[in-house]
């Protein structure tokens, strides 16, 4: 366990926070004031953390007011010096004496070092500052006089960005970077030293630390982004929200998209949430494809030998629930596919470029969002996140993309060239539609889509339902289906096949796939295996 000197000369509410977050295991086995008055005492007896206090009396140097201070330390173990404002310049007497000492600084050095950051910060005009932990270095020349080009100067542990503010003074932006910045990175920096996870490189003032690994998850994970545009509102009209954009993302993005019938009504919160899920979902086919989305789900998704033919393909699964829906294409928009989509109301169409008939077709309509992605040939991201209260979920995006060497038969019956060519489709597919998801495909054209239910029983009667209702030309007999995970008991499978379904697609693994497999058989449904689930809980 690592253990703490923790050294302030005022409140030291840094050191009080890593006291109680215990980051890494760490605890303060001492805090020591040169005040006898720092609030910090009280706060650190209360705690039960042993105090002492080093007065430095007027007229005694710093190199004997130091020495005083390592006496004061000797009886203590530790094995991490963390100073919180205290307001003394350390020379090598300390310093050589101890274990590596950190220090917070208000500022992303080596801007704005010395007392006044805030202030600095301010009067210079900057729109982001932040704050620094930092291995203290020796700023002192050999008469022991402080270099002011060494203060603050030690190698750089973490930083935290911190946005500036108009109408900002210097209280409003201390307190955000002590609340939203400190408070993140000096426990981060503690706990980096508390797993041994930390090199201090003194000869090339380097610090290397998780956070300059090469992981593909980051032991931090960073997120900016510039406000683009204002929108009417949230999810719902009591909701507040605006729309942020990453200008280092290369990958193609509804939020760097231009819209350009600039008269429409700009996108909603809703609008760009569903326009991303189209793009995504399109951005899977290599041949002509297009999706319309309902709240984040496919209401139909396609891929033709033509775009027009993959945009009829994938309304007709459910053009009621495509009513006001999101289109995205992932070729050039020609005036056929345009005549096409005005033919009913749509929110939005996305594409990666529009010819210039199409547009004239696509302008008619008043409301009609027209956003232009540019080239889908971009490089994709490799992480998605999802921020929680406290923080944010990453993970590595979802980019299987199977091929039929990968998928293993199961059943007695083996599906056709024809079905294997569906079958991978529907689970390319299914990668984009909530779970628990089912989809029933016939060649490469969605049928019926059952998503987003807590029984995937429910889901199977959902798509169903979808394709003996809602879907034009097309019905379940002899279509393909896909299951985003196993199926836990043969029921669903059973009711997939009283609907006509003749082969399946799902990942395995259940503790029941004997009898799910046995279930296939006596239906005569081929099934294949896949090996891994595609959920999809966002």
């Amino acid at each position: 366990m690592t253990r703490i000197a923790g050294l302030a000369s005022n409140r030291g509410r840094n050191l009080m926070h890593v006291a109680d977050l215990a980051p890494g295991g760490a605890e303060l086995a001492v805090v020591l004031t040169n005040d006898a008055d720092a609030p910090v005492l009280e706060k650190a007896e209360k705690r039960g953390i042993p105090t002492e206090v080093v007065e430095q009396p007027e007229g005694l140097g710093r190199k004997a007011h130091e020495e005083r201070v390592n006496e004061a330390l000797d009886g203590y173990d530790y094995d991490l010096v963390c100073l919180d404002g205290y307001m003394r310049i350390l020379s090598e007497t300390f310093l050589d004496a101890q274990p590596e000492t950190l220090n917070v600084h208000p500022s992303l050095l080596p801007a704005f070092p010395g007392m006044d950051a805030w202030g600095d910060a301010l009067d210079a005009g900057v729109d982001v500052t932040g704050c620094t932990v930092h291995v203290v270095t020796d700023a002192t020349d050999d008469d022991g006089q402080v270099v002011e080009s060494r203060v603050d100067a030690g190698p750089i542990v973490t930083q935290e960005p911190i946005p500036v503010y108009d109408g900002d003074d210097e209280e409003d932006l201390a307190d955000r970077v002590l609340y939203e910045g400190e408070f993140k990175a000096y426990p981060r920096a503690v706990k980096w030293f508390a797993e041994d996870s930390v090199e201090v490189d003194y000869a090339n003032e380097v610090v290397r630390t998780p956070e300059n690994s090469d992981e593909q998850l980051p032991a931090r994970f960073l997120a900016s982004g510039d406000r683009v545009a204002d929108l009417r509102y949230g999810e719902n009209p009591h909701q507040d929200a605006a729309a942020y954009a990453d200008y280092s993302c290369e990958e193609a993005s509804v939020l760097n998209a231009e819209q350009l019938n600039e008269g429409a009504k700009s996108l909603s919160y809703n609008n760009y949430n569903d326009a991303d899920a189209a793009l995504n979902l399109v951005k899977e086919y290599d041949d002509p494809a297009a999706a319309v989305i309902k709240h984040t789900n496919p209401a139909g998704a396609a891929v033709a030998d033509t775009l027009a033919d993959a945009y009829r393909d994938a309304l007709s699964t459910d053009a009621k629930s495509a009513f006001g829906g999101i289109v995205a294409l992932n070729r050039e928009c020609d005036a056929e596919t345009a005549a096409e989509i005005t033919d009913s109301f749509k929110e939005v169409v996305v594409a990666p470029g529009y010819t210039d008939d199409a547009l004239d077709a696509l302008f008619e309509k008043d409301n009609l969002r027209v956003l232009d992605v540019g080239s889908l040939d971009t490089p994709v991201e490799h992480h998605t996140e999802k921020r929680l209260a406290g923080g944010r979920l990453v993970q590595e995006r979802d980019r299987q993309s199977l091929t039929v060497d990968d998928l293993e038969v199961v059943t007695e019956r083996e599906p056709t060239d024809e079905q294997l060519e569906s079958l991978l489709f529907a689970w390319q597919t299914i990668k984009h539609v909530k779970s628990n998801a089912i989809l029933f495909a016939d060649g490469t054209e969605t049928v019926g889509v059952g998503a987003g239910q807590v029984s995937r029983v429910d889901a199977v009667e959902i798509a169903k339902m979808k394709a003996d209702s809602d879907a034009e030309g097309k019905d379940a007999e002899g279509a393909v289906m896909a299951s985003d995970a196993f199926f836990p008991f043969p029921d669903a499978l059973e009711l997939a096949a009283d609907a006509g379904i003749e082969a399946v697609i799902q990942p395995g693994g259940s503790v029941n796939d004997e009898d799910v497999i046995e279930a296939a058989d006596e239906h005569d449904v081929a099934m294949v295996f896949t090996g891994q689930r595609c959920f999809r809980h966002d």
